[in-house]
């Protein structure tokens, strides 16, 4: 432990999406984080420590971005940090094997004169291709600190502890900003002399110039409230881009990006050296499969399927075991008196809670499934095959990622709409990121499938998957052309190259997801369960159900019991399985088949409760997120409306139809 007057060091982490800046943080600050949300967005926020040589250092893992200009939220949030924060260092995570890319986010950090370290990630992907860096001729070049390492086998970890206390204790030395030529340095110092007049901002007057001439529209929105100053200022900006323009022919913000990636191709030649002749690499060779035009959505159906059908098969008998540890336990609590303590123990706390809870071995490996998936690397080439439908149906390609993080939980993938630049884009997949289906259905799906569907439980399973990605792709067409109308964006996905997962990042992924899952089943589904409890034992749910179960008649499952677990799962989805364990007071062994003994389900019954579950209110939670992000009563409660009558005609549909078949 430091001393109490040791130093305390604030360190950013800063880098492109997938070059592996999450290994990293998790490295540096292994079990000691916390996550949280940014002030006034809902972008996640991840915040950790480590001590090191008798200083504590704060690592905040800032958002994952490919370029500092104000055009995601995400962006502004990552420079804003840098600027107002002030870090003592910020520590930029490229990926060694894609250098021009990444290069170009450095040499942003570099013009906002921060104190900066490069730490050169993947450098066995590096090695693999036969690519040689010289790394002391690169640190040269860019004036800064550069550490190569392997984050996901912690290889270098040390030596880029030992660089960020050694930088995080000198001055820093001044660095020649980089030329962008003439005409254009003319229009920048002229700027840069009218911005140091003005208040100060914190921003360093060089780089305020160059974000007015890439007419960066938060630094504009700024000036214009800073009086005839400011004033006089946007003034000349648009004379110096007119100038620019006769000059160059393009707008000047084209025209500075030339000049970045020109220095890093003249830089990468003096420190990247290649074989002569590369070979096609294995990634090449797998996308080659799975990028194809045909064959990438089959594969991914097919991927998404081998998972679900390994999630049941291989959680089956862990499930058996904890079913009969709380029937057990359920036995032994019907016997205490009073009445009601037995009940509320017995049916409301194992019966209800504990149902839920047994199901933690499928949420388990739903998490195992989609960890191996992203660190692969494939996640983001299945990201890849969906953006070409996206775009047909007028949806923004970084779409796909929301909706592709919607299979674990809704209030992140809603989080993350807000990396998509175009409003109308970020709304529409805010509007149909709930009818994905998320990580707290599942345990509905596997309780009626195990009951109902024996002998097809992971395709029944999987076809709720499919539902969910169905009616969210037509729905976004349909929104777009009605309700939210206009030209997509544009969306440019870099894909990481296939990486063997690691055994500690992929059980941290799993058990990050899975700690949360418990403590929603000691906290909101705990909660729930006990007012259910509270609501069956007093009789006054089953009066109010059933005034509402006649609804749900023309869909197979009118029963007073079925609308009283779906009234409860708007509050959380697991909630819907305490709900009938509650109430029927047997555990999840028992439960299904008590549930079709009950209820006289038919299969087709279950699967259009099933297909109502997945579609109807999301949950309390969802909503919460929703309102926040669009920012709109009204959005929020078209959200609510539109869920719960698709999910009722989809539901009707699916029974009536079904019964034209089956008799």
């Amino acid at each position: 432990m430091p001393s109490t007057d040791s130093k305390k060091i604030t360190v950013a982490l800063a880098g492109n999406p997938n070059a592996g800046k999450t290994t990293l943080f998790n490295n540096l600050t292994g079990a000691n984080q916390h996550v949280g949300n940014w002030p006034g967005v809902t972008v996640e926020k991840k915040e950790g420590g480590y001590n090191f040589k008798d200083t504590a250092f704060r690592v905040v893992d800032l958002p994952g971005v490919y370029s500092l200009t104000a055009y995601s939220v995400d962006e502004v949030i990552a420079r804003n940090f840098i600027i107002e924060e002030k870090p003592d260092v910020v520590v930029n995570i490229v990926d060694a094997s894609n250098l021009e890319r990444n290069l170009y986010l450095a040499l942003q950090l570099l013009e906002m004169d921060v104190k900066l370290i490069i730490a050169l990630n993947m450098m066995d992907i590096v090695r693999s291709r036969g690519y040689k860096i010289d790394i002391k001729q690169l640190s040269a070049l860019l004036g800064v600190p550069v550490v190569p390492l392997v984050a996901a086998r912690n290889q270098g970890t040390k030596e880029l502890l030992e660089t960020i206390a050694a930088t995080s204790g000198k001055m820093q030395a001044p660095r020649q900003p980089l030329d962008y030529g003439c005409e254009v340095e003319e229009e920048i110092q002229k700027l840069e002399e009218l911005a140091a007049a003005l208040p100060s901002t914190g921003y360093p007057p060089r780089w305020l110039a160059v974000k007015l001439l890439e007419e960066d529209d938060v630094i504009i929105k700024h000036f214009k409230g800073l009086g005839e100053g400011g004033q006089e200022l946007l003034r000349a900006k648009d004379d110096s881009l007119a100038r620019l323009k006769k000059v160059y022919g393009n707008a000047a913000g084209i025209t500075i990006a030339d000049t970045r990636y020109g220095f890093i191709g003249g830089l990468l030649k003096d420190v990247l050296k290649k074989p002569e002749s590369e070979r096609v690499s294995i990634s090449d060779r797998i996308d080659n499969i799975v990028l194809n035009s045909w064959l990438g959505i089959p594969i991914f159906a097919a991927v998404l399927f081998g998972l679900f059908q390994l999630i049941f098969s291989a959680s089956l008998p862990l499930l058996n075991w904890i079913n009969g540890l709380f029937d057990s336990l359920g036995e032994l609590a019907a016997g205490i008196s009073p009445d009601w303590l037995g009940s509320l123990v017995a049916d409301g706390i194992i019966g209800g809670v504990g149902t839920v809870v047994s199901f933690v071995p499928v949420v388990c490996l739903l998490y195992l499934g989609l960890a191996i998936l992203e660190y692969s690397g494939y996640l983001s080439r299945a990201a890849f095959v969906m953006d070409r439908l996206m775009h047909h149906i007028g949806l923004h390609g970084r779409s796909v990622v929301p909706l592709v993080l919607g299979f674990g939980c809704s209030v992140p993938a809603i989080m993350a709409a807000r990396t998509i630049e175009n409003p109308k884009d970020r709304l529409v997949t805010i509007l149909v990121t709930p009818l994905m289906s998320c990580g707290a259905r599942l345990p509905i799906y596997v309780l009626l499938a195990g009951a109902f569907f024996s002998a097809y439980q992971g395709l029944v399973i999987f076809s709720m998957y499919v539902i969910g990605v169905l009616l969210a792709i037509l729905l976004a067409w349909l929104f777009r052309k009605k309700l939210v109308k206009g030209e997509s964006g544009h969306f440019i996905m870099e894909l990481p190259p296939y990486r063997l997962p690691t055994v500690k990042g992929v059980f941290f992924y799993t058990w990050v997801h899975v700690r949360a899952f418990l403590a929603r089943a000691g906290s909101i589904i705990f909660l729930a369960v006990m007012l259910f409890w509270l609501l069956d034992y007093t009789g006054i749910i089953e009066p109010i159900s059933k005034a509402i179960a006649p609804v749900f008649s023309p869909a197979g499952f009118g029963q007073w019991q079925a609308a009283a677990a779906l009234i409860f799962g708007v509050l959380a989805k697991e909630v819907v399985i305490g709900a009938f364990g509650t109430m029927f007071a047997v555990g999840e062994g028992a439960l299904g088949t008590t549930i079709a003994a009950q209820l006289g389900w038919t299969p087709l019954a279950a699967f259009a409760f099933m297909v109502m579950c997945l579609l109807y209110i999301p949950c309390a939670a969802t909503i919460a997120i929703v309102k926040r992000e669009t920012g709109s009563w009204r959005w929020t409660a078209f959200v609510v409306g539109y869920t719960l009558l698709l999910a009722w005609v989809v539901a009707v549909l699916i029974y009536q139809i079904g019964s034209l078949f089956i008799s």
